[in-house]
């Protein structure tokens, strides 16, 4: 039988549409077949009571998500955000090839093969997207440079670095800045001005109960020191919800306005030491520690800042010395601390400084903008400015990045990792179509669409096939990565992406699927991992019945402290056997077989053994990174239900021994009713890079 063209074309227009009738959604009778299927969690029940507290969030009947509910939400969220894409642009919607697509990044997703950055399992396909279109929120991690601070582009004023910030920080994005407005300041001899002049007159800011209010208010405030108009303002914090009072959206509740006004507070008494003199380093990263200060007291449990400046300047240098600047030892936590190397600099003396409390990091851009993966020239990214705080993404100013998380040990083949590189780098291109509420940063991202395509448990692929395996299966991914890119370039009609692969330093996602954080090493292969879980939740009686240690939490009293044995895998070595030489080598092996973006990665040293030797371990490796940080080893000796605790296999043992298998494999079954939203994992989700 043969068909007319004309049954041709209707055939291809209802598959092959412009615009569909029809909003995407996964086939629920697929979606079901997973409803009776055991996720396979990490870690003896520890990803399963980390998924449930922090991604697992409250559904329209007032019970919360399960995992497949959870995945459908995400892939359903992802799709729609392509079809809406494709029609609004009339390149057409093939609606049965996005259905066999988005059936294996279910797939991909649910047997933990990849997984899309946890702000994306929070937020994608939740109504913060769906609805609200917040869309920056899917996004890891930014950076802004003060350079341009003073340049009145666009309507711009002084503020917006520091306001930028401070909006990003409040949607969960964590934010890189450098000190370069200070020096621009000095050579324009643009001077602090005092708002409280006699011609100036009063103006009330009445703040609105929102993200935009708080904001808003913190530019009003900034600008009348910075680009006076001869006005100075007073705020009116009413309209403000008080504390203990539900936050929609976003989870957790209200802090109430005391977080805000003591910023304000804060904010004169540090601008007012300026008056009548340029701005400087010091008062532009207290500022920038003071948002990250009221951004955690305003409910954002966890702030992410990274500060870059000068290596040689010494009021730089000094910032996190509280002998000499004691007054900011309440706030200067919030940031990670680095400096802008440059290739053949003298490491000696600022190498003293890392050796006592491990900052600065070091960062060398001249690296970043020549190369992609070390030793392969790209000319392409020359405009980036800084990095995010983990430092796994070098950006230009105002640039957001997604991050995106693969799990190459939890795959039996290669070619099983190739094929789950195809959903995972559809799910970052997908976000890099997503507009923000900020046009220099749509400008940025659009014309870059930057993702970065992670690998993590790489210290347990090491430990089962070695490390010339581990490089062969980078180098043959990476170069799948850059096909796939080229592909989904051309079916989305944008750009290639500037950049494609990362290493991040990886979190509570890792933790569900059971894999050790991007490239670092455990602490050893037995500990203890204890998780906080609220009082009121309905798995902690599964928890109890299924025999896992429970106890009252000393600090919480809301929430019980659960404890997990955890064995990271036969042959896994702990941390204190791998030494620093090794992990930088580490590093530069997976900036130069995997990571065209960078490696995060925080080398973990001995101070007395190893710390004499960090000026000449940079000399040698700042030929093959572009940044690294590092974390003197110190015995802070035990403390009550510490995060980790290491263990020998015999407590191990016991401790599996009391865990009933068949209550244990039935969690994920548990419906949790309590009503209250998680509050998400903010930014890149890692101890390493939030406070």
């Amino acid at each position: 039988m043969s068909l007319s063209s004309k049954q041709l074309t209707s055939s291809a227009a209802k598959r092959f549409s412009t615009k569909s009738a029809n909003i995407f959604t996964l086939d629920p009778a697929f979606v079901a077949s997973y409803s009776k299927k055991k996720p396979p969690f990490g870690f003896n029940g520890l990803g399963e009571i980390v998924y449930r507290r922090t991604y697992s969030r409250l559904k329209s009947d007032g019970t919360r998500e399960r995992w497949f509910e959870t995945v459908e939400r995400v892939v359903n969220g992802t799709f729609r955000r392509q079809q809406e894409w494709m029609e609004q642009n009339a390149l057409g919607w093939n609606t049965q090839e996005a259905q066999c697509k988005a059936q294996v990044m279910f797939d991909k997703i649910f047997t933990m093969k990849f997984m899309p950055p946890g702000r994306g399992l929070w937020a994608m396909g939740s109504p913060l997207t769906e609805e609200r279109r917040l869309f920056a929120a899917l996004n890891n991690c930014a950076f802004v440079s003060t350079r341009a601070m003073w340049d009145k582009v666009d309507g711009a004023t002084p503020s917006k670095p520091f306001v930028f910030l401070m909006d990003a920080a409040m949607l969960g994005v964590g934010v890189g800045f450098d000190t370069l407005g200070a020096k621009a300041a000095s050579k324009r001899q643009i001077t602090v001005a005092d708002p409280y002049a006699p011609a100036s007159q009063t103006v009330t800011f009445t703040i609105p109960d929102s993200r935009e209010g708080w904001v808003e208010s913190t530019a009003l405030l900034i600008d009348s020191y910075l680009a006076p108009n001869n006005c100075n303002y007073t705020f009116d914090y009413s309209q403000i919800r008080a504390a203990g009072l539900p936050i929609k959206g976003f989870g957790g509740v209200a802090s109430g306005p005391e977080p805000l006004r003591e910023l304000h507070d804060l904010i004169r008494n540090t601008l007012d030491k300026s008056v009548g003199q340029p701005i400087s380093v010091t008062t532009i990263v207290d500022i920038m520690n003071l948002i990250g200060k009221c951004v955690v007291s305003g409910n954002v449990r966890r702030t992410a800042e990274i500060a870059f400046g000068d290596p040689h300047d010494r009021e730089y240098i000094d910032l996190k010395n509280y002998k000499v600047n004691p007054q900011r030892a309440s706030f200067g936590w919030t940031s990670n601390n680095s400096v802008f190397a440059t290739v053949g600099m003298d490491y000696t003396d600022i190498c003293k400084r890392v050796q006592v409390n491990g900052e600065p990091g070091f960062q060398w851009m001249e690296n970043a903008r020549r190369y992609g993966r070390m030793g392969e020239e790209n000319t392409r990214d020359a405009r980036i400015e800084g990095a995010n705080p983990c430092n796994e993404q070098c950006l230009e100013s105002y640039e957001l990045c997604c991050l995106v998380e693969t799990f190459p040990n939890n795959h039996d083949s290669i070619e099983d990792f190739m094929d789950t590189l195809e959903s995972a780098l559809l799910y970052a291109k997908t976000v890099t179509l997503l507009p923000t509420h900020w046009p220099e940063t749509n400008r940025v991202m659009m014309r870059n669409r930057r993702i970065g395509t992670s690998v993590s448990g790489i210290a347990q692929f090491i430990t089962q096939h070695g490390t010339s395996k581990l490089c062969n299966w980078l180098d043959a991914a990476y170069q799948r990565v850059q096909d796939i890119d080229r592909r989904l370039s051309e079916q989305f009609c944008v750009p290639q992406s500037v950049k494609t692969t990362s290493v991040k330093p990886s979190g509570t996602v890792s933790l569900l699927a059971g894999a050790t954080p991007g490239m670092h090493y455990p602490e050893s292969r037995f500990c203890i991992r204890r998780v906080r879980v609220s009082k009121h939740s309905d798995i902690l009686p599964a928890l109890e019945s299924a025999g896992y240690f429970i106890e009252e939490d000393v600090v919480d009293k809301s929430s019980m402290v659960v404890e997990i044995p955890v064995d990271h895998g036969e042959g896994m070595r702990g941390l204190k056997s791998v030494s620093m030489w090794e992990q930088l080598a580490l590093a530069a092996l997976l900036q130069k077989h995997w990571s065209d973006n960078q490696v995060s990665c925080t080398v973990t040293f001995d101070p007395h053994a190893e710390g004499p030797q960090l000026a000449h371990a940079l000399d040698y490796y700042q030929y093959q990174l572009k940044g690294v940080s590092f974390l003197p080893r110190t015995d802070y000796g035990a403390f009550p239900q510490m995060p980790y605790e290491a263990i020998d296999e015999a407590t191990y043992r016991s401790m599996v021994a009391k865990i009933r298998p068949k209550s244990s494999h039935q969690l994920h079954l548990v419906r949790d009713s309590e009503k209250r939203d998680v509050e998400p994992e903010r930014f890149c989700t890692s101890d390493k890079c939030t406070f």
